[in-house]
């Protein structure tokens, strides 16, 4: 393993000195540990996001400014002394709800000399902050992209602050607050439940922390960007004509929150830019569309600490406000992200002229060239792909502000290594451990494998009829608010086309009824036979978070074993649903590349 002082010549950055720190500083650091693996393939791809700049900044019609906006990291040195000295080891390990684990590291002090760093450096920097995490493990080769499993989507938390408070005192008050935020994420139940399906155990774990500038223009009492986006080079989820080696953008409106949520945004393929995401209707997709976004409130009040407040999500909030499609009207920001249904064509039109129903997010206009932003995404996915070597996955924001003459700006938030699985799935395979598979399918979604579902909610099949399918959501709806409250990721099987607006041809659930489903069953019953969705209509909430989905056909060669699945302990039964809990988890795995999946006993 490399010393831990190598990255910084290898990436260039100089250690934070607050009397030379200068605003072109643009990459720096704080103390002796490792940078984390975000904030090294961050580093590792800055010389060739410099070499995109050069172009296109030069475009001949629509200049574009393209960098990582500046940043500076606190090493994991302060990590371990913070876990040390406050004796934290023993209250993260004993498997306390997040709020109570949460409690604990916001109650316990920063190293003294890092606090006076961090003061020092609010003295130079007065703008919006992002406080991400960047995760190092020692067990972890050199290689920050071999790193897979640190990139799952949601396992550990980051904070936005508005870093615009007069006094000094209260605004270094929220950064510390906001970096034990992060420190305390990576021991809160998704992150301990992600670690169990790796070889990798808590203690093993070490946090680096990234303090970025917010890339975002201010409106009135809010900060926020034009468009943020995630791309990657490789889709688990294709749709229409592209193949996976394609590769996805999803773009919104605001702060990235809104994808990072797993809400109904734009999706489209950068080689396809013109073909619509899978919503089965113009219904469909005004349904289920965002009306709403994300920005920081640069509002000069008072706020409660982070301790007065109750949930992990109030306080990873505490600073954002939801906005709307009004709000974005008056700050002028709609033109490059909206879209309007006329209801005299039956047709979804680029901008806000049509004022019948607009929506966010549909055949944006840099689609059409007004900014030429999708061949800059491709040709972005392509030089990380080349210097990280492997798939991809990027984070961007991006601010046009012709008003004060300023040039279109994209800045790239993450890189991160996109873990394809190595463990291969071939149905051909399984015959001789048959008697250990609850479901296997050609015909799934997703990539990977976990292995921490404990609880089963299923639809009983001998009470199952389309009629029923509203009464059933309802239930299942119900099952999810107590899985919710319980922290329990849960194996979802049903029939019909999940998501439907259609009750007589699947159950009609929206994302937030089902969102504690981490694998999902599209079922078909003898004598009934419904095209599959393969999850069009919660396409983006799957594919966001990375939720596995198998369409199961009634000859699959491995049906479900709902002998075995009746056997198991039952915790509650309603008129068509019932919840059952395992002796021993699920192991659940697919093969994105061939579209197989398993679900092992």
């Amino acid at each position: 393993m490399a010393k831990e002082t190598d990255w910084s010549k290898k990436y260039n950055m100089v250690k934070f000195n607050p009397d030379s720190y200068h605003e072109t500083d643009e990459f720096t650091y704080i103390g002796d540990g490792q940078l984390g693996c975000k904030a090294g393939e961050l580093m590792a791809v800055k010389e060739k996001i410099a070499l995109l700049d050069k172009e296109y900044s030069q475009h001949p019609t629509t200049p574009i400014m393209v960098n990582i906006p500046r940043l500076t990291v606190i090493t994991t040195e302060y990590f371990d002394r913070f876990m040390e000295q406050n004796n934290l080891y023993d209250a993260a390990l004993a498997e306390s709800s997040d709020e109570q684990i949460l409690r604990q590291f916001l109650e316990a002090d920063l190293p003294g000399d890092l606090i006076d760093v961090l003061r020092a450096f609010l003295v130079k920097v007065r703008v919006p902050l992002a406080i991400r995490p960047s995760i190092f493990m020692d067990a972890v080769c050199e290689s920050c992209c071999q790193a897979e499993i640190f990139h799952c989507a949601g396992v550990y938390r980051a904070k936005l602050i508005p870093n615009n408070h007069p006094d000094l005192d209260t605004r270094l008050g929220r950064l510390i607050e906001a970096v034990k935020f992060v420190y305390a994420s990576s021991f809160f139940y998704k992150a301990r439940c992600y670690l169990k399906s790796t070889p990798y155990n808590l203690k093993d774990e070490k946090m680096a922390v990234i303090i970025q500038e917010l890339l975002g223009v201010a409106h009135h009492d809010r900060f926020y960007p034009h468009i943020s986006g995630v791309a990657c080079s490789y889709n688990f989820y294709p749709f229409g004509h592209a193949k996976p080696a394609d590769g996805v953008v999803s773009l919104a409106l605001g702060l990235g929150k809104t994808i990072a949520d797993g809400a109904a945004v734009w999706t489209y393929s950068p080689n396809y830019p013109e073909v619509n995401a899978p919503f089965n209707s113009v219904n469909e997709m005004l349904k289920q569309t965002k009306m709403d976004f994300w920005g920081v409130c640069i509002k000069p009040i008072e706020y409660k600490a982070a301790a007065a407040l109750g949930s992990v999500e109030e306080i990873e909030t505490q600073y954002l406000v939801q906005l709307t499609l009004r709000n974005a009207e008056q700050d002028n920001t709609l033109g490059y992200i909206s879209s309007a249904y006329d209801f005299g064509t039956d047709r979804i039109k680029i901008g806000i002229d049509f004022r019948d129903s607009r929506m966010i997010g549909s055949r944006p206009t840099f689609r059409v060239d007004l900014l030429p932003v999708n061949q800059l995404i491709k040709s972005l996915l392509k030089c990380c792909e080349e210097t990280l070597n492997t798939k991809v996955e990027i984070e961007f924001a991006i601010t046009v502000d012709p008003a004060n003459k300023k040039p279109v700006h994209f800045g790239l938030l993450q890189v991160k290594s996109l873990g394809i699985s190595d463990e291969l799935v071939d149905l051909d395979q399984l015959e001789s451990a048959k008697k250990k598979v609850l479901a296997a399918s050609n015909n799934a979604l997703g990539n990977g494998s976990i292995n921490f579902l404990e609880d089963i909610i299923y639809v009983e099949p001998e009470t199952f009829h389309f009629q029923h399918t509203e009464a059933i959501a309802r239930e299942i709806e119900e099952f999810n608010r107590q899985m919710k409250e319980t922290n329990h990721p849960y194996l979802l099987i049903g029939f019909g086309r999940w998501g439907t607006s259609n009750p007589g041809v699947g159950i009609p659930v929206e994302w937030k009824n089902i969102c504690c489903a981490r694998a999902i069953i599209e079922a078909h019953l003898p004598n009934v036979t419904v095209d599959f969705s393969r999850g069009a209509n919660v396409f983006h909430n799957i594919s966001t978070l990375g939720v596995f989905y198998f369409c199961m056909k009634r000859e699959e060669k491995f049906p479900i074993d709902w002998k075995w699945l009746k056997q198991q302990e039952l915790i509650k039964e309603t008129q068509y649903v019932k919840h059952v809990r395992l002796k021993s988890p699920l192991t659940v795995k697919v093969d994105g590349r061939k579209r197989q999946g398993v679900i092992y006993k």
